[in-house]
């Protein structure tokens, strides 16, 4: 076997023993299948998953789920670099490194002779001159350039706008912003008019985009303000699932009426 049985049954064996366990899994020759087959595309979506789950135990303040998660979380940065190393890229070492150098990098004024005596502003400012300088090492020098396309659609829009924001393209005041989603919305009612299926989505997007907009002048982070908007309905639909099956009926024997009724009791029980 290409890997220490010993270690991985060490209950012990901390951080070495999952680094084990993922070369273990990975192994040509008695490794699982599934495991084999993977790669950097496949395991993505689990890690964009995984960081959601994380943050859906913090919001429920399960700190026994948080542990768990964390774990499954701290997996998928072991498995990328698992593949990574069997192609002579980098080890987790090198991960670990990269991550601390760059924090130590990024902290002058904890890591290095700089003043810590500055205002949350300007060590905003100082944050964004680092990055600047990052971006420009790595042939970056867009202000946009590392925001990731991979990121979702309400989280990406927040930073896009935050990123060109800080650099003086920003409306200023929120009446702007508020006047803007009028004019995008009476562009959207036009457009549904008009039957161009295309047209009429674009005019969505650039109402959400205002919308997302709007929430950065509130700061409002529209992903996770939206996140719970989520979890609201859902227990609230739960309620009228509840109440309407004790009355042995499902939603599809009720009526909008009926459910719009029950709706109105969640809020007032689910508060």
């Amino acid at each position: 076997m290409g890997f220490d049985s010993k270690l991985i049954m060490d209950p012990q064996g901390g951080m070495p023993r999952l680094l084990e366990i993922m070369k273990a899994l990975r192994d040509p020759v008695n490794g699982c299948p599934w495991d084999i087959e993977q790669d950097y595309k496949s395991i993505a979506p689990y890690t964009i998953e995984e960081a959601y789950e994380v943050a859906d135990a913090i919001e429920r303040g399960d700190f026994d789920d948080l542990k768990s998660e964390l774990g499954d979380l701290l997996l998928q940065s072991v498995y990328h670099t698992q593949m990574a190393s069997e192609e002579g890229r980098f080890d987790f070492d090198d991960v670990v490194n990269a991550i601390s150098d760059k924090m130590v990098h990024r902290h002058p004024h904890v890591f290095g002779d700089e003043s810590r005596d500055k205002s949350a502003d300007q060590q905003t400012q100082d944050w964004e001159k680092i990055k600047a300088a990052e971006r420009a090492s790595k042939k970056r020098s867009g202000v946009l350039d590392d925001v990731a396309v991979g990121l979702p659609a309400l989280m990406r829009a927040q930073k896009l706008q935050k990123r060109a924001a800080r650099v003086g393209f920003d409306w200023p005041d929120i009446s702007h912003v508020l006047d803007k989603i009028q004019e995008e919305s009476a562009e959207l009612a036009e457009a549904r008019d008009q039957n161009d299926p295309d047209h009429l989505a674009e005019e969505f997007g650039d109402l959400l985009f205002v919308v997302v907009n709007l929430g950065r002048h509130l700061n409002i982070d529209a992903e996770e303000a939206l996140r719970r908007a989520n979890s609201k309905f859902t227990n609230r639909f739960r309620y009228i699932e509840s109440e309407l099956n004790k009355s042995g009926k499902t939603p599809e024997q009720s009526n909008l009426a009926e459910m719009d009724a029950l709706w109105d009791q969640a809020k007032q029980h689910l508060k």
